[in-house]
């Protein structure tokens, strides 16, 4: 049996330079795990947080590792064995996950690699109809839509708020999508319509094309002209940028109307948003092979489609992370390993 594979590994915090593409043992699937051979990796700004140390978290939240440590979480591929009590999956089978997110965050999730061994809770059958970088692509970037607005589909406390979150009805509705033309938002915009919304997208002029293409029907270049100034009576925005800035949408808001930031840290307009009678809601997206497997319909029909920004083999992950730093991502950045 093989012991050791190749996969990027951290020996340290810092840059794109501080991940080194080396031998790595070999995992083994656990019972009720998989051992995956990695196709894809998707990447994700859990990842360069990693890299960097989580600098951007309050000093409670910054993580200690034990190095060497595996970053990654988003894989696609084929499965190569399956662990004790494992049968919904067999050595053969396509698939892809989100693998233990948010769980193993601070220690690396370990899909920077040739081989991942995930919980068969995070895994579900790739969609048939795309190939392994676009599934790979999908995992996170789709979850964290899905579950700011369709189905959260846990019940697990909330680290960034002491209610649960939940989505609001979107048919019929008005949506505005900030950063539209990244991971999450380029997704959003689509499920948004699948559920029968009209979508304003927000991002810089390079997107429009696209976001028309994706079925927005309002476009916003950011870059000249403020959202906030034009914009008014939006039923929810959906702030895929997040942070102290995200206090801005609210004049946009109708009464009644939601606010969710994906990075909430810095927001500090709580009493602004009570008297305009708005609701502020975040959540922490989790890892589901259930929502990725009700998900895989819509990427096999059509109906939602993830964009590619570019691709790198493995031994190029700081390549891909310096990609990641440049800014102005149109969709997704991919590693290939195999």
């Amino acid at each position: 049996m093989i012991d050791t594979m190749k996969a990027v590994r951290l020996h340290a915090f810092g840059g794109p330079e501080v991940l080194r593409y080396e031998d790595a043992p070999m995992p083994e699937p656990h019972p009720g795990e998989v051992l995956v051979r990695v196709h894809a990796i998707g990447l994700n700004p859990p990842d360069w947080y990693l890299r960097d140390g989580f600098r951007s978290l309050p000093p409670e939240w910054q993580p200690h590792p034990r190095f060497p440590l595996i970053p990654g979480s988003d894989i696609s591929g084929v499965v190569e064995s399956v662990g004790e009590g494992v049968t919904a999956f067999a050595a053969g089978d396509a698939v892809y996950a989100m693998a233990r997110f948010p769980a193993d965050v601070m220690d690396g999730g370990k899909a920077y690699a040739e081989y991942v061994s995930v919980p068969v809770a995070d895994l579900a059958r790739k969609p048939e109809r795309i190939d392994h970088v676009h599934a790979g692509a999908a995992p996170m970037s789709l979850l964290t839509a899905w579950q700011f607005l369709i189905d959260l589909g846990h019940g697990k406390p909330n680290p960034f708020q002491p209610f649960r979150h939940e989505p609001v009805p979107l048919a019929g509705r008005t949506v505005l999508v900030n950063g539209a033309g990244g991971g999450v938002g380029h997704l959003a915009v689509q499920l948004a319509k699948w559920r029968g919304a009209r979508v304003i997208a927000v991002a810089s002029g390079k997107h429009e094309a696209l976001m028309r293409d994706l079925g927005a029907d309002q476009f916003i270049d950011y870059t000249s002209t403020a959202a906030e100034a034009v914009v008014r009576d939006v039923d929810l925005v959906l702030d895929t940028v997040g942070g102290r800035k995200t206090a801005r949408f609210l004049s946009v808001l109708k009464r009644g109307g939601a606010l969710f930031p994906v990075f909430p840290l810095g927001f500090d307009a709580q009493d602004e948003a009570d008297r305009l009678g708005v609701t502020v809601s975040t959540t922490q997206v989790r890892s589901s092979g259930a929502q990725l497997a009700e998900a895989a319909r819509l990427l096999d029909d059509g109906t939602v489609r993830v964009v590619i920004d570019s691709t790198y083999p493995l031994t190029e992950a700081a390549r891909a992370h310096e990609r990641a730093e440049s800014g102005s991502i149109q969709g997704k950045i991919v590693l290939t390993a195999a």
